[in-house]
């Protein structure tokens, strides 16, 4: 036979449950599972935006189920496309920009290099990030942004087959690394979070670099660093997998009415695109 303590302490509990649901305190997950190591978040913009509904869409990939590939104009006949052409002509789940790109079309800002083709020889001395992945060692992350101010990246090059410089964003100490500005557009960006995902970012809605830094460091990623890849109507991001279907494209700009200027996705000559692993 229970004593009265056991009772009166049982029934604080039920009324502890029944107050306190479960689900009352547990937060909602922002991800939704696509399949084995692929996850779809869209998160609202924590501070006001021109664009009311619009959506920070981020695609988080598991290196371990997904191959990163980087396809060039330069090596695969001078021809560029969207993301969404990109994706269909080369059977990719999803594809992003992969770098800001000079007057002639086709060649990176910075250093890129896929394999025994070099779009751009020259490591840019500005940018301090660089994304490796197509790993020669397996000692090294399947994919990761080398911090040019925190890594020697002399002693990495050797481990990668892949490198696309770019613009730090984020840096290794988690901190926004970029100053102020009154300038804002969409943005595409790579982030590599604490586990190693890789996230694929676009924001439709228009922030400054320094803003977008502190909007990424204050979602629930665990983000580790990220880096820059295009702005404005250029940065777009197109998704296909196990039936869902995603094509997010930066906003030209605002009209002097308050009216947003939409295009359609830019043919651009070279992106990030992502298989699933057949072993």
């Amino acid at each position: 036979m229970r004593s009265v303590s056991s009772l009166l302490y049982i029934s604080s509990i039920l009324i502890f449950l029944a107050v306190f649901p479960a689900d009352a305190t547990s937060k909602e997950d922002p991800w939704s599972k696509v399949d084995s190591g692929l996850f779809l978040g869209q998160f609202d913009p924590p501070d006001e935006t021109p664009l009311k509904d619009s959506k920070i869409v981020i695609l988080k990939i598991n290196p371990r189920y997904y191959s990163f590939k980087l396809l060039c104009a330069s090596e695969l006949g001078k021809i560029r496309l969207t993301p969404k052409e990109w994706c269909k002509k080369y059977n990719l789940i999803a594809a992003i920009n992969a770098g800001m790109y000079q007057k002639d079309g086709l060649t990176n800002v910075g250093y890129m290099k896929n394999y025994s083709h070099l779009n751009n020889p020259r490591l840019n001395s500005v940018y301090k990030a660089v994304l490796a992945f197509n790993r020669a060692d397996v000692r090294v992350p399947e994919v990761q942004i080398i911090d040019l101010k925190c890594q020697d990246f002399e002693t990495l090059r050797p481990k990668y087959q892949t490198f696309i410089q770019g613009i730090r964003m984020i840096g290794c100490h988690q901190e926004n690394v970029w100053s102020k500005q009154d300038r804002s557009s969409s943005l595409a960006v790579l982030g590599v979070d604490r586990e190693g995902n890789v996230l694929l970012i676009l924001s439709e809605a228009p922030y400054s670099g320094y803003d977008f830094n502190n909007v990424l460091l204050s979602l629930p990623l665990s983000i580790f660093n990220a880096t820059y890849l295009e702005g404005g109507p250029e940065a777009s991001l197109y998704f296909s997998a196990t039936g869902t279907e995603l094509e997010k494209v930066g906003i030209y700009g605002m009209g002097p009415d308050g009216s947003i200027v939409r295009s359609g996705a830019y043919p651009i000559p070279n992106v990030i695109g992502i298989t699933r692993k057949t072993n």
